[in-house]
């Protein structure tokens, strides 16, 4: 969509109310296109160059659709073609006199026969393009009934796209979303009985549990007798008798005989005389068993991040129990930082056991893990922690890992940078870029000793920020004074990593 309205923005002066007017049509036009088993080409008026009249008015084609019902008329895309003079006099007729406009003989210029038909598109009284319907002739026989309904309902269809009241603005409907024709088609009389039902139709409703005769039967006795809620045979009578009356209902799903059948029905209403409603079917059943199934995995997966993270909480809490059960300050030391590193990882998977996404918001698990880190260190009210900027979403497979970086890093700074029960404040910066996260872990204490080397540093959580920086997060990390990296003193640790994700040995 946003293409055309792109087209149309550089091409066209028509207002932003008239371009999703056409945004809407060409959302429908797929069904109008299968009904009329032809290519529809949507042309808006403009100007076009003349070497001897300076410019004459013409139109240029912005948007096509070719029928799946039957062959297209046209083997490239028309989108960009212009056309002035005699061969825009259906265009420019059905265009300033606001009518339907249809060729008596078909068009043989070309390698193929084409009827070719221009329905003026109105919106709010005013036609603002034109909806060529093109249909190739080269295969043409005697129609059958399916043929002959649906070409009488694709007449209809254009007679209320020339009136404007086709697409509705409520008809909510996207792009390429709901049944198709092929799905299945039926026609209902005003009182909502069936006159035709095309064979895609019939087994439908089979599949549904409807063992006796469909025509000439209303809908809603035939959906309420094999329905499994009630409510939805209700809800779709109240649907049907909707558009019957010109309105345009949501799509209704039907339960029943262990299939699932989606419902659409669109209000017939050509030169304002009320024929009824056009009802699309479709068989959704392995859709909706699929999507049951995608549920159901999810809510294990979140079950198991669930459990995880419980696991997790009750392996910190007893180390947080056997650290202060430990005389020899060296051995608590070590029960501390390993309890924070394992509530750390619990953040992530407390995190994911709330999402079905694959990634998760980060500044949610770094604030957490601030404050957890301010307590279980005993340095709030002395130094402040806080997050600077946005982690944004971060792929779930790194998570894990950048949270243990981030919490050997601030932990770091914490134990070394205030010293002697110094007050200070420790700055946790994210920045995004294209495809590259950079972020920095900057304190104002007392600075790196002077013989300090992060690559041959042998304290445990260095050497677990150097493992998991270059082996799960595919970055880098350096660590500088906080003169040289613009700060006024302190160290500045700077992480910098690629968001994409890695692949997979095998993958």
């Amino acid at each position: 969509m946003s293409a055309l309205s792109e087209l149309l923005a550089a091409r066209s002066k028509l207002s932003d109310e008239q371009v999703a007017h056409l945004q809407r049509l060409v959302g429908e036009w797929q069904l109008l296109s299968d009904l009329a088993f032809a290519d529809l080409l949507l042309w808006v008026p403009i100007s076009i160059a003349d070497g001897e009249a300076g410019s004459v008015p013409g139109f240029l084609c912005v948007a096509q659709c070719r029928p799946t019902t039957g062959p297209t008329a046209y083997q490239h895309d028309q989108v960009g073609a212009r056309l002035h003079g005699e061969r825009s006099v259906p265009l420019r007729t059905a265009y300033t006199e606001g009518r339907i406009f249809r060729e008596v003989e078909p068009d043989w210029s070309g390698d193929l026969p084409i009827r070719r038909e221009a329905i003026p598109i109105r919106h709010a009284g005013e036609v603002i393009a034109v909806l060529g319907k093109d249909a190739n002739l080269a295969s043409v026989r005697t129609p059958s009934q399916l043929e002959l309904v649906y070409l009488q309902t694709a007449a209809d269809l254009a007679a209320m796209v020339a009136e404007g009241t086709f697409p509705a603005a409520d008809s909510g409907i996207e792009e390429g979303s709901g049944p198709r024709v092929g799905d299945g088609v039926m026609r209902l009389e005003p009182d909502g009985t069936i006159i035709y039902a095309s064979p895609n139709a019939l087994s439908a409703f089979t599949r549904l549990g409807v063992t006796g005769a469909v025509l000439s039967e209303p809908i809603d006795t035939l959906t309420s007798s094999v329905a499994d809620d009630p409510f939805d045979a209700s809800d779709l009578a109240d649907a049907v008798a909707a558009a019957i009356d010109g309105g345009h209902p949501a799509a209704i799903e039907v339960e029943g005989g262990g299939a699932t059948i989606l419902f659409r029905a669109i209000p017939l209403r050509p030169r304002g005389e009320m024929l009824g409603a056009l009802v699309l079917m479709q068989d959704v059943t392995e859709l909706r068993r699929r999507d049951r199934q995608i549920m159901s995995k999810d809510a294990t997966i979140r079950e198991i991040h669930h459990r995880v993270k419980n696991n997790l909480q009750t392996v910190a809490a007893l180390l947080r129990l056997q650290s202060r059960r430990v005389s020899v300050p060296e051995a608590r030391v070590a029960l501390e930082e390993s309890m924070r590193r394992v509530a750390s990882i619990a953040l992530v998977h407390e995190t994911l056991s709330s999402s079905i996404d694959e990634e998760v918001d980060f500044d949610e698990i770094v604030d957490r893990l601030l404050v957890m880190l301010s307590d279980v260190m005993g340095s709030s009210g002395r130094v402040t922690l806080a997050r600077q900027g946005s982690f944004g979403d971060i792929p779930a497979e790194i998570a894990t890992a950048l949270v243990l970086v981030l919490t050997e890093l601030v932990q770091n700074a914490l134990e070394h940078a205030f010293p002697q029960g110094r007050s200070g404040r420790v700055d946790l910066t994210a920045v995004r870029r294209r495809g590259e996260l950079v972020v920095r872990v900057i304190d104002d204490g007392v600075g790196l000793p002077a013989d300090f080397d992060a690559e041959s540093a042998e304290r445990l959580g260095m050497q677990i920020v150097r493992t998991l920086v270059s082996a799960e997060l595919n970055g880098t990390v350096a660590f500088e004074p906080g003169a040289q990296a613009g700060a006024s003193a302190g160290t500045v640790a700077t992480l910098t990593m690629p968001l994409g994700r890695r692949p997979r040995v095998g993958g």
